[in-house]
Order: C-alpha cells, then sequence, then structure tokens
C-alpha cells in the first residue's frame, strides 16, 4: 500500500476516534488548579458580589462558598460575610460520585442528569422540604454549567456519615449534591430560614 495513503487512513481513523471521544465526555468539564485556595476564594468573593447586587432578590451579606479544590476531609464549606469579608464558620461538604477520577485524584464536573457529578458555578438556595435524608433544600442554578440542578434534584441536605471534624483522606460521596455533616447542617439552616432573601452559593474549582 502506498506510505502516504496508508497514513491519511491512519490519520482519519485518529480523528473519527478523538471525535468519538470528545461526544463522549462532552457532558463534563474539567478546570485545571492555576490559583491557590486563596486566590481562588478572592475571585468568586468577588464574582458572587457581582451577583447579589445584581438583584434585590439576593442577600449581600451572607453568601455560602464550597472549594472543590481542597480535598474533602478538610473544612471546605465556607459560611461568608460579604459586608465584614470575613469566613464566619466552615465545614465538611461531600462531591458526587462521578466527580471522582481515581487514576489521578483529580475532579471532574457535570450538569448531565445521571452523572452523579457535582456541578460547578452559583446557586440560588431555595425552600426547604422533608426529603430522605431529612430537612434539605432546594438549590436552583444560574449558570450553564449548573442550570440542570433543579431538575436533578440536586439539593443541599445533611448525612450522619459526614464527620464534624477535619481528617485524613477522603469523606462520604453522595449523588452529586452538596451535602454537610448534620451539626453544621443546623447553623446553615438557621442562617437560611432566617434570610429575608435568597442565599448565593458558590461551588468552584
Amino acid at each position: 500500500m502506498n506510505t502516504n495513503l496508508k497514513a491519511n487512513k491512519e490519520m482519519r481513523a485518529l480523528l473519527v476516534l478523538l471525535v468519538f471521544v470528545g461526544f463522549i465526555f462532552s457532558g463534563f468539564s474539567e478546570k485545571p488548579k492555576y490559583n491557590s485556595a486563596e486566590e481562588r476564594f478572592t475571585i468568586q468573593i468577588n464574582e458572587v458580589k457581582k451577583v447579589v447586587n445584581s438583584s434585590t432578590k439576593y442577600n449581600k451579606e451572607i453568601a455560602f462558598f464550597l472549594d472543590m479544590g481542597i480535598e474533602s476531609g478538610k473544612f471546605r464549606f465556607f459560611i461568608y460575610n460579604l459586608k465584614s469579608n470575613k469566613i464566619i464558620d466552615e465545614g465538611l461538604v461531600t462531591h458526587g460520585f462521578g466527580s471522582e477520577k481515581r487514576s489521578t485524584g483529580e475532579l471532574r464536573f457535570s450538569n448531565v442528569s445521571n452523572s452523579l457529578c457535582t456541578s460547578l458555578g452559583n446557586y440560588s438556595v431555595g425552600n426547604s422540604y422533608l426529603g430522605s435524608y431529612g430537612k434539605a433544600y432546594k438549590l436552583y442554578g444560574l449558570d450553564k454549567t449548573n442550570s440542570n440542578a433543579f431538575a436533578r434534584n440536586i439539593v443541599l441536605h445533611k448525612m450522619s456519615s459526614i464527620p464534624e471534624q477535619e481528617q485524613n483522606g477522603s469523606i462520604e460521596k453522595s449523588f452529586g449534591c452538596p451535602a454537610v455533616n448534620e451539626r453544621y447542617f443546623e447553623r446553615l439552616a438557621e442562617i437560611i430560614d432566617n434570610s429575608d432573601s435568597n442565599i448565593i452559593m458558590s461551588i468552584y474549582y
């Protein structure tokens, strides 16, 4: 066979494979962790301040920040005062089973139903309801990366298996929901229930 013809066929086969792989993983998004935790936090605080100032329906004093770039055994759910610019509480929070990439230790994220992945983006914390884990809060995705949150039944809830204190190693995972320790959930619930406007929750990486 002509060498050039063979090379062209191999190139076309490679392109087809790449397109197929891209189609399979098109529902997933990955973001390199170029910034330190402090830099990521500062960037998200500024972004959330823009969101809360864009509408009177959002709480302009308190916001929740979840840094998925921090390992799950360490505090990465932060309650933040946007006025005083201070963290006022912190706790552990899960990521989804589907977000775990065992081969590299990196996380991946998706807005696709049944992916069991965490979705990045800003959420508006909605009303509470009684679900399989007891009291929980509906979440409404405000970005393209989490627009299916409500349809996917991604909610803020508690799990008895999540420890209260930091630990070495990873904690329990969820089906994509941000789940927290029961005592930490009580503190969150008190803030949410006493807020006259919707609190913004930012999940970032």
